[in-house]
């Protein structure tokens, strides 16, 4: 794909503003209304999604190019997705996440880089992670644990930790506790360990495709030879990246995809998993991005646009229309609402309209004040309900908003629903 392919697309920006808040009828205050932190931080509309959607057809048009100044623009964006949603409850042809994403595929093919990302990218290639580690340390989180080497011998379940989970020690016992759940829940289970790389996804949001495309296929390669009918992952980003990103390149997983808040709720339900403990706490559910509007599956679509009765536009055969309603939204709160003595309160703005934790699409890793600010925007939303504690399903999520609170002296426990479900099963 490329800019050429959304010409069409593309044209179809009515300057609207959608794209910057969320629905109308869905508004509670002002003060959690906006629903792009880029627009919010940065008040100009060349950073919301439209803005940067004009900017990409004046460079396909040859009108534009890609200067400092606009890298900088096209950079400080989560691509979180928020913006799609809004589009599409009212505009089914435009793609403005697809666009943004081609806008830096353009930006790397030009030699437009960022030194933060060459730095992260140098690091993928050397040592299959994104976060500067060793490829040799990556299996050291699974040490001491009694699970199959799907290296070794095959196992129903393929478990893939992530990058994150894998390297940071503080957050390497939340994984090892999702294994020992499942494990305790009678599933037949095994990790890569060491032999685990990424899944190339943050790479696919920076602009360097073909890197994803080298790691697809490797996973392709591992499942088929691993024997196992079903892929779990706790990484929200890994997530997305199999259900999503990968059927976009034409590199879909033959094998059935959860996350761990899936599988754990389904043992819950089947009663394989005993929540006995109360944990007498008021929380909040955080929807990481990419297990909520980005984890919809993506369904590839090959057509025509056609002008009928004379000025109706349609789409032949019908497109898909990816508006964030495919998620996992209910299975993490279905969990948090089994466990005694917890009480679960919603912020304002949650499910597909859910407010960013601002680590995404390389913010982190190149404007980590914006990714601070981001999350502190959202702890705020998250302490305005009363809740004592944030939850979270996602390693980046739970990353940035412990660095943010460290960083700044604010108050509010951070939790993943896995450790809450250790928690209840005493």
């Amino acid at each position: 794909m490329a800019l050429a392919d959304y010409e069409f697309e593309m044209n179809f920006c009515s300057r609207c503003s959608h794209c910057k808040w969320i629905p109308l009828l869905f508004i509670k205050t002002h003060r959690f209304a906006n629903v792009c932190p880029a627009i919010e931080r940065y008040n100009l509309h060349a950073y919301s999604g439209s803005g940067r959607v004009i900017a990409a057809h004046s460079i396909y048009q040859g009108r534009s190019e890609i200067t400092d100044e606009l890298l900088d623009i096209i950079y400080r964006c989560q691509l979180d997705g928020a913006c799609n949603v809004m589009c599409h409850l009212s505009n089914e042809i435009l793609e403005p996440l697809d666009i943004m994403r081609e806008l830096r595929t353009q930006a790397v093919e030009e030699g437009k880089l960022l030194p933060e990302h060459t730095i992260a990218i140098d690091s993928l290639r050397k040592e299959d992670n994104v976060l500067g580690e060793k490829k040799a340390d990556r299996g050291n989180w699974a040490e001491g644990l009694d699970v199959k080497d799907i290296n070794q011998e095959q196992a129903e379940v393929f478990f893939h930790a992530g990058c994150r989970y894998s390297y940071n020690q503080d957050l390497q016992d939340i994984v090892k506790a999702g294994v020992n759940l499942l494990r305790q829940a009678g599933v037949d289970i095994g990790i890569a360990g060491k032999e685990e790389a990424c899944c190339g996804g943050r790479a696919f949001d920076i602009g360097y495709r073909g890197e994803m495309e080298k790691y697809a296929d490797d996973f392709i390669s591992r499942i088929k030879a691993s024997g196992a009918t079903t892929l779990v992952t706790s990484c929200s980003d890994c997530y997305s990246t199999f259900k999503h990103l990968y059927p976009m390149i034409d590199k879909k997983l033959d094998i059935e995809i959860l996350h761990i808040t899936e599988y754990l709720d389904q043992l819950i339900k089947e009663g394989k998993i005993e929540l006995k403990k109360e944990v007498p706490l008021r929380v909040t559910y955080h929807d990481p991005c990419h297990l909520g509007r980005l984890g919809e599956e993506y369904e590839p679509w090959s057509g025509e646009w056609k002008t009928v009765h004379g000025g109706v536009i349609i789409s032949d055969p019908q497109k898909p229309v990816h508006k964030g309603l495919g998620g996992v939204y209910e299975p993490p709160r279905d969990i948090l609402k089994s466990i005694p003595g917890l009480e679960l309160l919603e912020m304002e703005r949650n499910r597909e309209f859910s407010w960013c934790c601002g680590a995404g699409g390389g913010v982190l890793e190149a404007f980590e004040d914006f990714a601070q600010w981001t999350a502190l925007e959202r702890i705020e939303e998250a302490r305005s309900t009363g809740a004592q504690a944030l939850v979270t399903a996602c390693p980046w999520c739970e990353r940035n908003f412990k660095d943010t609170l460290a960083e700044n002296g604010n108050t509010i426990k951070i939790f993943d629903v896995v450790e809450l479900v250790q928690e209840a099963t005493g």
